[in-house]
């Protein structure tokens, strides 16, 4: 930017200063000047006509330079704007206190035009290059928020179709997944959870069944019921998901674990491993009602869907014995409101930072104790 085209704020009381400034400065090319001579009116005039430096004298009635300087700073936010200081009092008290309240530099009376032209170019291409920074800085913060929604816009596509993966061999429409994760963060809302955590369970929850791509086709797919054999290598699909998912940094996967662990537990302690109650994490306990009312209303080789009625008196009556009474009387209420079976009919997320959510998470406490070995 060119210097002459900068905006000069003068404060001086003294109106032959003032003017000499004045002259000095449109002899050197500067057009852009506003003068007063009543300190009082600094600030309204700052606002309005937002300077790019500050000529300022120190002593003046009504209020002396070092209250103006005050009550500009408290008015410049995070801007930089140089003032510098006019005064015939050059002691170094006074300079003390001047730059320490945020004066960048002095001009001492009688005016010598050369030093004045000279500090006034200095501070200006201070003031310039600060801007060019600090612009230069946004923009590049930006493009690295632009990556990073990329990289999360990229990750939370990984994730859907990792879980994509683990359904299609016994889900050939792969809705399962999404449905999974919609109602789980429907029944998260109505449980209360932070949006942080409600975002964490929508995206970790469909990778609940991971651990069945290890599950042979013959058990998977088998129509009839499982032998006791059958039935062991099917239940190991938990820990096979957890261990897919662990030691992951990712809170997402983090807690993805913790539900591919724990999703067939009971709230009566009868579940795979035999946790019971609050030992089961949160996250858990939600997907396991999910999961269950998803699995009877839709067909599975080994039977046919249950009306959704059907299905809902089921889900009540577990109430207490498979699933914690909490979470039911939210899903109940949910089913009421929502069409649970419909897997477009998504809630308007966005991409949320979760950066931090490690802290949320232990707030929400939907991840504590999640990891029994």
């Amino acid at each position: 930017m060119d210097g002459r085209a900068a905006r000069l704020l003068i404060v001086d009381d003294s109106a032959s200063d003032v003017l000499l400034l004045e002259t000095i400065l449109a002899e050197d090319g500067y057009g852009n000047i506003v003068s007063i001579t009543d300190p009082r009116e600094s600030v309204a005039v700052f606002r309005a006509f937002s300077p790019d430096l500050i000529l300022l004298d120190l002593h003046m009635p009504h209020m002396n330079g070092l209250d103006v300087i005050d009550r500009l700073r408290a008015e410049m936010g995070s801007q930089f704007v140089p003032i510098l200081v006019l005064t015939a009092d050059i002691s170094t008290e006074a300079k003390a206190r001047a730059l320490s309240m945020g004066a960048k530099d002095f001009v001492t009376k009688p005016f010598d035009s050369v030093e004045v032209r000279l500090r006034i170019k200095n501070l200006l291409e201070t003031r310039f290059l600060y801007r060019e920074l600090r612009e230069h800085n946004e923009q590049l913060e930006q493009k690295i928020s632009d990556r990073t929604m990329q990289l999360e816009i990229a990750k939370i596509e990984i994730l859907e179709r990792l879980a994509l993966t683990a359904e299609l061999r016994d889900d050939e429409t792969g809705e399962h997944t999404q449905r999974v994760g919609r109602v789980c963060a429907l029944l998260s809302q109505a449980l209360g959870l932070r949006e942080e955590n409600v975002e964490l369970i929508r995206r970790a929850s469909p990778l609940h069944d991971l651990g069945k791509i290890a599950t042979p086709d013959s058990i998977l797919l088998k129509p009839g019921k499982l032998s006791a054999d059958e039935w062991m290598v099917m239940k190991r699909h938990t820990e096979v998901g957890a261990r897919l998912l662990s030691n992951s940094i990712a809170m997402t996967l983090q807690l993805a674990q913790a539900i591919a662990l724990t999703h067939h537990e009971r709230w009566d302690g009868s579940g795979y491993l035999g946790l019971g109650g609050s030992d089961i994490p949160m996250c858990g306990r939600i997907v396991a009602v999910t999961d269950v009312f998803d699995a009877l209303t839709h067909h599975r080789p080994y039977k046919e869907a249950w009306p959704v009625d059907q299905a809902i008196d089921e889900i009540a009556a577990q109430r207490g014995k498979q699933f914690e009474p909490r979470i039911v009387d939210a899903f109940l209420e949910v089913h009421r409101q929502h069409d649970l079976l419909a897997p477009k009919e998504m809630p308007n997320y966005t991409v949320v930072d979760l950066s931090e959510a490690t802290s949320v998470v232990a707030e929400a406490d939907i991840l504590r104790e999640a990891a029994p070995t």
